[in-house]
């Protein structure tokens, strides 16, 4: 049976009239009589009385006009849900972003994605960098926010945010009570940095600090991802050097503080693969863009003046 007849049946079943229905369909009568019967025998029933003056549905036709109408309803739905998940309206967006992007802007990012996508599922997940690189090539994640950033010719990346490094001190450490902590007189405490591997990575950031102000960790204690440095931290094994951020989310027996020195600063950066173009991917992509621009205005509002 063609969708075609079934359309015709269902029309003339609604009006109950031949002639009615051949002008709802914008067609002759004779035709729609003719495509009528040839249903009918095809599926081997009568579907109306034609007894009277008046035609009536059989029980059989009853029947079939109940399930054309489910099947018309459910074809419509899948047209729609289709147009949508095709404009990025709908569908599902696999994103995986480093552990300490969770206390800065990407939560706020994507709340302004969930408010004009509300029906885009959303799979997140933490990783390293490491992680999101190869989660990114084997197409298991569709988008990766990376600290600073990803390096391969076969990503696309929007700039996210820019950020300053801060200590991060166990509550009870003498140096949470100097009025400036200067990174030059960190020579003597135990750094917990991360991650443990692949080398280089974010570790290598901060002895890059280390190295420029003239200074050795007494002690180095390295963990797999931030928020296991950040416990260690907690717990009184050292401090660690984080992004400004990370403030913003307290933890108890940890006190952030900024420093004064070489401060590289450290970013967010959002990757997606050249190759996927599907809308969701790009519609997020493009209030990435316009969140950094906000961002970056507002950023530029904060910071004095130079004469």
């Amino acid at each position: 049976m063609d969708f075609r007849r079934l359309k015709y049946f269902l029309a003339v079943a609604e009006e109950l009239h031949f002639g009615r229905a051949a002008t709802r369909l914008d067609m002759a009568q004779p035709p729609l009589s003719r495509q009528i019967a040839a249903l009918e025998e095809d599926i081997g029933v009568l579907l109306f009385d034609r007894s009277r003056s008046q035609i009536r549905l059989t029980q059989a036709g009853e029947v079939l006009q109940d399930h054309a109408r489910q099947i018309f309803e459910r074809l419509d739905a899948a047209l729609r849900e289709t147009r949508l998940v095709g404009a990025g309206g709908a569908g599902r967006l696999r994103i995986a972003f480093v552990g300490s992007a969770s206390h800065g802007v990407l939560p706020t990012l994507i709340k302004s994605f969930r408010s004009f996508y509300p029906d885009v599922e959303l799979a997140l997940s933490a990783l390293n960098n490491a992680e999101l690189q190869r989660a990114l090539i084997a197409r298991e994640i569709d988008i990766a926010v990376a600290r600073p950033e990803l390096k391969d010719e076969e990503f696309r990346r929007e700039h996210l945010v820019r950020e300053k490094l801060i200590l991060a001190l166990p509550d009870n450490s003498p140096l949470a009570a100097r009025p400036e902590i200067r990174f030059a007189d960190l020579v003597d405490q135990t750094f917990v940095l991360y991650p443990r591997r692949p080398r280089p990575g974010y570790a290598d950031v901060v002895l890059g600090i280390c190295e420029r102000e003239g200074i050795e960790p007494a002690k180095l204690e390295l963990t797999q991802d931030f928020q296991s440095a950040i416990s260690l931290v907690s717990v009184g094994v050292g401090l660690s050097v984080v992004p400004e951020s990370v403030a913003q989310t307290t933890r108890p027996g940890v006190t952030y503080r900024p420093y004064t020195g070489h401060n590289p600063g450290t970013g967010l950066t959002v990757h997606a693969r050249l190759d996927n173009r599907a809308p969701q991917v790009m519609n997020f992509l493009e209030i990435t863009r316009k969140f950094a621009r906000v961002s970056d205005a507002a950023e530029t509002r904060r910071l004095p003046h130079r004469s």
